[in-house]
């Protein structure tokens, strides 16, 4: 058996693209992380964290792997989108349904895929 410790995410600028989800999500950066570094956590309220990692080379493709992620104080998913491009993400996909189901692919400012899912309580009203 394993236990997942962090998911990494390669970056141009980790504490620049750490930031950034820092803002998006409101979980603090690593103590002691500062503006150069080469490796730059993002805590989560518990493990796995984040972890952005300085690499050469630029994003080529999709990611295989992302995050999805959905708004909280009660904050739709459109609602999440939008203050999500207000803080600099791009819509890469729109794959909202009628009903209301579906999600909204976007990148972070460094070209990252995640996905905006319906909230908890959209979830709810839907079932």
């Amino acid at each position: 058996m394993i236990e997942i410790h962090a998911v990494t995410i390669d970056a141009a600028d980790p504490h620049k693209i750490a930031s950034w989800w820092s803002e998006a999500t409101g979980l603090p950066l690593g103590e002691g992380d500062q503006p150069g570094d080469d490796e730059v956590m993002l805590r989560t309220k518990q493990d796995p964290f984040l972890l952005f990692i300085r690499v050469p080379e630029g994003k080529s493709v999709k990611n295989r792997v992302h995050l999805d992620v959905n708004g909280t104080d009660g904050r739709t998913r459109d609602q999440e989108v939008e203050r999500l491009v207000g803080l600099g993400a791009t819509i890469a996909d729109d794959m909202r349904n009628p009903d209301g189901t579906g999600w909204v692919v976007m990148l972070d400012p460094e070209g990252n895929e995640f996905c905006v899912c319906r909230s908890p309580a959209e979830r709810e009203a839907q079932s």
